[in-house]
């Protein structure tokens, strides 16, 4: 008999519902995919309807295209704006609340900065004619346009074309107070595309007529004014309320150009921009030609002022330096002392013109910045560019700049605090560091040298091999800003060789250590602020921080001992001053974009700068060449009797008269081809000594009594 089988064991119940569930979800994900098909069926079904075929496929392909790069296009812009939406972070508006009155350093006025004394008048209190006039040269569709005027920068387009160069602007009124607030003249794109961003921005956070407010308030009118309330004080004496038509159309005209068209200086040009701004009111439909008429027949008349200039580059320094130290009195209202040298200060802003106008086209250069320092480091001139009026962007304090060969010496000071002197022995040769491979100007190598022929003929491999097997970045850097370069050096390794942007105040700061005997800290440009009642707010003896010396006495005497040879018989003999000895080093750097000198004696250091806003080459313009005819051409006149001091460890002030018949003898060519004017016949520099004993001489002569009187004619001729 078989055994019988056994019954089959059910499952339990969670075997069960685990089954379920299982089932649950195949049963859903199939359902749904299921769906999805059908949906996507649908819906292809239905697109259907809109696919075109032709030419007008081709259309919406191209305004596909159109939108998805507009689109990346927009993100771009927006990451090139946001650095300039941080400018608004700030008080922007803080201007108004400072009005400072800056006296040179023998106490007379040269100028204001802030609201200037005068209260702004409102626009709604301001002549209907005054604010048309404004309107009809600057923005005529203000009040229509959002920030950016996009008919106007068309009809500005097609006139500059019409006319084959630029006698139009495209800027709205409100893209000029953006770039006034917040950003410089500089001519870059991204300033441009920051500018527009920055239009928007105002339009959107101030209303028309707050912006109109700020714009003729802030906007530089000439004379050192600026808004339109102090240039109609300046310009006419009065108040803008009491403006006529033709007043008002001569003030609009200066918004383009004040430096040009200012009435104080150039009484013609400026009422013949006055008669374009009338034409622009009738033009414009806001007057008639009847209503201008008498405006054209009576042009504007201005208050005698002669030909004022302003040091404008230096008191918009001075401006900062003064908000800086006043910031926790709470006075906003004083008088500011500064060290300003009007005298040096004029002939700074004529070396930098003379030579950009006699060469500026030969080496295809346009602008040039320079600061001049007094042993002390008192700040005695300024020049931040050849017309204010022009662009009030500062290029001595503001503007960054690589600075070549002229970073050398940082290296070399550095290298005399570690144990080198001028004789130390190093190879010039290959070199690598990495990936870097440097090579020397002239592509040829000299072998073992002493530092004193490397600095002098600016050898590129020297301070390399300093800075890689001896020295290190970390200390060349720390040396740089304990000498007072403020600007950010950068810690990588071409450093070594200035490709760090610094200003020309940076330079002249860090220079004046070799002049000053090895101290820093002495720079300053105010020497005592007082406010309105009396009190002084601060004095520059007793309030600045005291000097700190970051250099030795004997890294000092090695340093200049090798800077005195530069205008010898390195790269910088155009700078060699006739009978004293100077010290200094050239810089230029890659492409030539940028060419500097730094030199001093014993009594002035001046830093100069030569390039163009747009970091164009220019035409092989090297440190040596026209930075080095800018610095003599200053320092010619700025050592006319003076008492000469002695370098710090140069003991003889004066060239030796070897040395001079060298310089006389070298040929007329330099290595780089180009004309050598370190021979031209220049005027002798007398000391102050000198000149007093030679005045005391004359004296004598002239107060000598007549002994014997000259004969009378009768007598001759009895004779």
């Amino acid at each position: 008999m078989n055994r019988p089988v056994p019954p089959r064991k059910s499952r339990g119940p969670k075997a069960t519902r685990l089954m379920a569930i299982d089932s649950w979800i195949d049963s859903t994900l199939y359902e749904a995919g299921f769906k999805a098909r059908e949906i996507w069926e649908s819906l292809t079904i239905f697109f259907r309807r809109f696919r075109y075929t032709g030419w007008k496929r081709g259309v919406f392909e191209l305004l596909g295209e159109g939108f998805t790069m507009g689109a990346a296009g927009s993100v771009v812009m927006l990451a090139l704006a946001m650095p300039a939406f941080e400018e608004t972070e700030g008080n922007w508006r803080a201007q108004d609340d400072f009005a400072v009155t800056f006296l040179d350093r023998q106490g007379n006025e040269i100028g204001q900065r802030g609201i200037i004394q005068r209260e702004s008048i409102p626009v709604d209190e301001m002549p209907d004619h005054v604010i048309k006039a404004v309107l009809a040269t600057e923005d005529r569709r203000f009040f229509e346009h959002y920030g950016i005027d996009v008919l106007g920068l068309l009809r500005a387009m097609s006139e500059n074309v019409r006319a084959n160069s630029v006698v139009q602007g495209g800027s709205s009124l409100t893209q000029q107070l953006a770039k006034n607030l917040f950003l410089s003249n500089e001519r870059t794109i991204e300033r441009k595309v920051k500018e527009a961003f920055l239009a928007i921005w105002l339009e959107v956070n101030l209303t028309k007529k707050d912006i109109l407010q700020l714009y003729l308030d802030r906007a530089y009118m000439g004379g050192g004014t600026f808004g339109i309330t102090a240039a109609a004080d300046f310009y006419f004496g009065k108040s803008v309320k009491d403006l006529n038509l033709a007043e008002a159309a001569m003030l609009a005209g200066l918004f383009k150009a004040p430096a040009k068209y200012a009435p104080h200086v150039n009484l013609p040009a400026a009422r013949a921009r006055a008669n374009v701004v009338l034409t622009n009111l009738v033009q414009g439909g806001f007057m008639t030609d009847g209503q201008v008429l008498q405006a054209r027949l009576h042009p504007a008349s201005v208050i005698d002022r002669g030909k004022r200039q302003t040091p404008d580059y230096f008191l918009d320094w001075a401006f900062d330096e003064v908000k800086r130290l006043t910031a926790r009195t709470g006075v906003r209202s004083m008088v500011a002392r500064t060290t300003i040298d009007m005298n040096l200060q004029r002939a700074a802003d004529e070396a930098v013109e003379y030579n950009l106008r006699q060469h500026g086209k030969e080496y295809g250069v346009t602008e040039g910045a320079m600061v001049v320092m007094e042993a002390g480091g008192a700040v005695r001139a300024i020049v931040g560019g050849r017309d204010y009026g022009a662009s009030q962007f500062n290029r001595a304090t503001k503007a960054l700049r690589q600075t070549g060969s002229s970073f050398k010496p940082y290296v070399y000071a550095t290298a005399m605090e570690n144990g080198f002197t001028p004789d130390s022995i190093v190879s010039d040769g290959p070199i690598s560091w990495g990936n870097w491979s440097p090579k020397n100007y002239a592509r040829s190598y000299g072998g073992g040298m002493d530092l004193t022929t490397a600095l002098v003929k600016s050898i590129n491999t020297v301070p390399v091999r300093l800075a890689k097997d001896h020295l290190t970045i970390p200390p060349i850097k720390a040396m740089a800003e304990a000498m007072g370069v403020e600007s950010a050096v950068s810690p990588h390794k071409t450093m070594v060789l200035g490709t760090s942007g610094m200003t020309v105040m940076d330079q002249a700061t860090g220079y004046s250590v070799f002049q000053n005997d090895g101290y820093a800290g002495l720079r300053h440009g105010i020497t005592q602020i007082i406010s309105r009642s009396g009190k002084v707010l601060y004095d520059w003896e007793k309030d600045a921080p005291k000097p700190k010396r970051v250099l030795t006495p004997l890294a000092v005497q090695y340093m200049n001992s090798m800077l005195v040879q530069v205008p010898e018989r390195g790269t910088a003999r155009r700078a060699a001053l006739p009978t004293i000895r100077s010290a200094g080093k050239t810089g230029t750097t890659q492409s030539y974009r940028d060419a500097w000198y730094i030199g001093f004696t014993g009594n002035y250091l001046a830093a100069v700068w030569l390039g163009n806003d747009d970091f164009t080459v220019t035409r092989r313009m090297t440190g040596g060449s026209l930075p080095a005819m800018v610095w003599n051409r200053l320092m010619t006149y700025a050592h006319e009797n003076v008492d000469l001091k002695p370098i710090p460890g140069i003991e003889n002030p004066f060239v030796d008269e070897q040395v001079i018949a060298k310089a006389q003898a070298k040929q007329k060519k330099s290595k780089d081809g180009e004309t050598d004017y370190s021979d031209i016949e220049r005027r002798p520099v007398l000391s102050g000594a000198t000149t007093r004993t030679l005045r005391a001489i004359a004296e004598i002569f002239h107060n000598q009594p007549v002994i014997d009187a000259p004969p009378e004619p009768e007598t001759l001729s009895a004779l």
